[in-house]
């Protein structure tokens, strides 16, 4: 992992914006780093960058334009057009959670709001949990808020707040209100509040309520400040406007006097390669009488003066005691440290610190925009709660700390029973989380399917065993396919894995800025594998780690250049610069490689992609090189695919949105790269982050920021693969050819796999289109193979690795057209059913379960 030094300034435009891009690690190896370098680091531009260069835009109405499409063709076709998504885990390793919620009148009604995964409820304690914010297709939230008079009424804010790379990339169009206990919901306005940081509801009227917009992160808009409805979100006026750089992050009120309203503004503007988290306007403001006027809090009231350092600033009202008020301030414009939580008992006109900045100065590990949170016991005024890095409670208003230990680091959410003191509900990068004994001790739940993968591998030989690296969350697997039993293997956040596909001793992990790990004993230890890197070369956040298809010894790494190795046992370099070279801020996250594909045949043909918007191929082992970018957009290159019949076909696909009225995603090349040509047909206008191809069929599955979608005539036509895969960015595909299976990666809602057996063997011969079903599918003691042909042929069993087993039927097939077949002698596991009839024959996969 590289390390960089923090730039003297934030408006320079030469910052250096790997203080941007780097990990939330935990706790420990944050202390860690900390002591050993001096320097920290920070969550990544990554997604903002891939959808936003090179013009700094991202087109909201083109993603809104691609949810409608994307819902007409699913509300259109009968469901038994398409298979279902099988979701295959992880539910034990989580992911970001943004906010939480327990019902005012039932502590046993749960509801937990995720950065990229929609809103999850609970009717039982969190024994089960249903999404529940789906249909809206708008799966990042900032904020939910239960009315406190009338459970069934909630408020949900889209568009996380808290000033990560993420929430750029994922905004929000508005605030929706359910009326159901959010069974369904509709959305009442502020589409142009993109992220929203807290919704308040009166607690005496549940259609009186204060929503605090933080407008766009990577830019300007009078959209920001604070919000007002008296009707239910039939109308809204904005009741305090600062600056169109000035958001409001935070809103509380009074409950005994719900004229008294506080709100917190933060003056943020953000680039890619550029955060200035702080300035005068970051301030608190008060309104006694019911958002009309506002007066801004300062230092004749013992909070501090305004100062271009001050960045993000959290506030609480107690329940028990509303005329007590906390507040926590950050400084540095970049960084916002902790600067002291400060307390008001009468109402907010004096403050008082109660805890200087030294007490709590790790509290937010140096990038304290991505928290900023405090939070009041309902019932006990001196019990507040700063939410950070880690969780600091204080039983003595704020005198002294503890922090609460058991949790995965991160925090963003805290919540309260109304009915027992006791009972916690908290949410951080790592899930959902429950405490009984007010903190003391914590219990994740291991059942929410919310992980945030980057990129996913699926193990050739055993594919049960299934990879991914994730948000926050470390490389994890699971070596039996299941769903709760994930566990990580590498640290960091997580990104590309490789498994050998001869040899699964072999297994190649990678963390952040091509931190690259190396196992050779199936992953039970694992070295570092960056021998031969230079380190002054420039490593995108998600470096691209291929095993050549020709040869599964040899592997290919990319920075601003390419290596290659054997068994990533000592790199070399064998380009020169394929990128436009380091960008003017002076970044070294920026102009990176982000793609490479190499040849089936031999090893002398590969491509690569840049983030800067290069394509480059060479023809004789990196010897020489040609850039083959003409023809294609100036946008950043996600993914490129070979096919194994022909080096001189590959494929591209590029992110960002609309930039003009048609913009194309994805490009086929059939001279190397001489010429490109369009086949995105009518996919939407918006990202698409991997391709599949399956050159025998001229069938192509692409991930996009909404959905899988599949060409059956090499881009001629798209449409949506599956049924039930929820409504959200996918990163990553990765397809298993012995058992036909398609796994896909998303960013918010783990990892799910499609049989697409039926679609590759469209049109490939008369036996394959009859219907010729397996059930029930995974079998157990029996299964039933049903078919519809009229000729004499044979059925064989083969398992994963292609060797026969048995054969299971032989004869003629219109006399059988249900053949059962018992599973007694046959291990649980994977196995493949060939159909063969005369010349022609048809695989399925079957699960056995024991």
């Amino acid at each position: 992992m590289k390390n960089y030094k923090l730039p003297f300034r934030s408006t320079v435009l030469a910052l250096f914006s790997l203080l941007l891009f780097s990990s939330c690690k935990n706790a420990s190896e944050e202390i860690s780093e900390e002591k050993e370098t001096g320097k920290m680091e920070y969550p990544a531009e990554w997604m903002y960058n891939q959808r936003a260069y090179p013009n700094n835009y991202i087109n909201k109405q083109a993603y809104k334009e691609a949810v409608l499409q994307s819902k007409q063709i699913l509300a259109n076709r009968s469901p038994e057009q398409a298979g279902e998504w099988t979701f295959v885990g992880p539910l034990n390793t989580g992911g970001r959670v943004t906010d939480v919620a327990i019902s005012p009148d039932n502590d046993d009604h749960l509801y937990v709001a995720t950065a990229t995964g929609g809103i999850f409820r609970s009717y039982d304690a969190g024994a089960n949990w249903t999404p529940i914010f789906d249909e809206e297709a708008r799966l990042s939230i900032g904020d939910i808020a239960i009315a406190p008079s009338n459970a069934q009424i909630i408020y949900a804010g889209t568009g996380e707040a808290n000033g990560s790379a993420t929430d750029g990339a994922y905004f929000g169009d508005g605030i929706y209100r359910s009326e159901d206990a959010g069974d369904t919901w509709a959305n009442i306005g502020l589409p142009e509040s993109n992220h929203i940081g807290r919704i308040v509801v009166d607690p005496t009227n549940p259609d009186r309520v204060f929503a605090a917009a933080t407008g766009q992160l990577y830019g300007k808009n009078d959209e920001r400040g604070i919000y007002r409805t008296t009707n239910g979100g039939g109308s809204w006026e904005q009741v305090l406007f600062v600056t169109d750089s000035t958001a409001a992050i935070d809103v509380a009120m009074n409950v005994a006097n719900t004229n008294i309203i506080y709100a917190a503004m933060w003056e943020r503007t953000r680039k890619p390669w550029e955060r200035d988290y702080g300035g005068v306007t970051s301030a608190i403001h008060r309104s006694l009488d019911g958002g009309n006027t506002w007066t801004e809090l300062g230092a004749a009231n013992g909070l501090p003066a305004p100062n271009a350092q001050t960045g993000r600033i959290g506030i609480a009202v107690s329940e028990s005691d509303p005329s007590t008020v906390y507040a926590r301030f950050t400084t540095n414009e970049i960084t916002n440290v902790f600067n002291g939580l400060y307390k008001s008992t009468d109402n907010g006109d004096n403050w008082t610190l109660v805890t200087p900045p030294n007490v709590l100065s790790n509290i937010d590990a140096n990038f304290g925009w991505y928290f900023g949170n405090v939070r009041v016991n309902p019932s006990n005024s001196a019990e507040v709660y700063i939410v950070g890095f880690d969780i600091a409670k204080s039983t003595n208003n704020g005198a002294s700390w503890q922090i609460l230990p058991g949790m995965h680091v991160d925090h963003h959410a805290l919540d309260f029973s109304r009915t027992n003191s006791n009972f916690m509900l908290s949410g951080n990068d790592g899930g959902a989380y429950i405490s009984n004994n007010s903190g003391s001790s914590w219990t994740k739940f291991l059942n929410l399917p919310i992980t945030q993968f980057y990129n996913i591998e699926v193990d050739n030989t055993q594919p049960e065993r299934l990879y991914g690296g994730t948000q926050d969350n470390n490389t994890i697997r699971t070596i039996t396919g299941g769903a709760s039993d994930w566990n990580a293997i590498w640290g960091g956040d997580g990104f590309h894995v490789n498994v050998d596909p001869v040899d699964n001793n072999y297994i190649y992990v990678e963390s952040q800025y091509g931190n690259l790990g190396r196992s050779t004993n199936g992953g039970a230890t694992f070295s570092n594998a960056t021998n031969g890197i230079s380190g002054s070369d420039r490593n995108n956040w998600n470096t691209p780690v291929i095993i050549s298809p020709f040869n599964h010894e040899i592997l290919y790494y990319g920075t601003n250049r390419l290596y290659t190795s054997n068994k990533a046992a000592n790199w070399s370099v064998i380009s020169p610069d394929l990128t436009d070279g380091l960008h003017p801020s002076g970044s070294l996250a920026f102009g990176t490689l982000t793609a490479i594909a190499s040849s089936y045949n031999n090893l002398d043909v590969i491509y690569t992609g840049s983030d800067d918007g290069n394509v480059n191929v060479t023809f004789d082992g990196g010897t020489t090189w040609m850039d083959v970018s003409a023809g294609l957009p100036d946008q950043y290159i996600t993914s490129i695919a070979m096919v194994p019949s022909d080096d001189m076909i590959a494929y591209v696909t590029v992110s960002g949105f609309k930039y003009l009225d048609y913009t194309p995603r994805v490009f086929k090349t059939t001279d190397g790269g001489q010429n490109w040509t369009d086949i995105s047909s009518n996919l939407p206008n918006i990202p698409v982050n991997d391709i599949i191809v399956y050159p025998a069929e001229n069938i192509l599955f692409v991930a996009t920021d909404l959905n899988v979608w599949y060409s059956k005539d090499d881009g001629g036509s798209w449409t949506i693969l599956g049924n039930n895969l929820p409504m959200t960015v996918v990163m990553d595909l990765k397809f298993h050819e012995p058992t036909k299976t398609l796994f896909a990666g998303t960013f918010g809602r783990a990892m799910h796999s499609y049989d697409v057996s039926d679609i590759l063997e469209i049109g490939e011969n008369e036996l394959a289109s009859n219907s010729i079903k397996i059930y029930p599918n995974p079998a157990t003691s029996e299964f039933t193979i049903s078919q519809n042909l009229s000729s004499n042929g044979t059925v064989q069993l083969y398992d994963i690795s292609g060797k026969r087993i048995k054969e299971l039927f032989k004869g003629n097939f219109s006399a059988n057209k249900n053949i059962t077949v018992k599973t007694d002698g046959l291990a649980a596991g994977i196995y493949l059913v060939k159909v063969n009839n005369g010349k022609q024959s048809v695989t399925k996969k079957l699960i056995i379960k024991k």
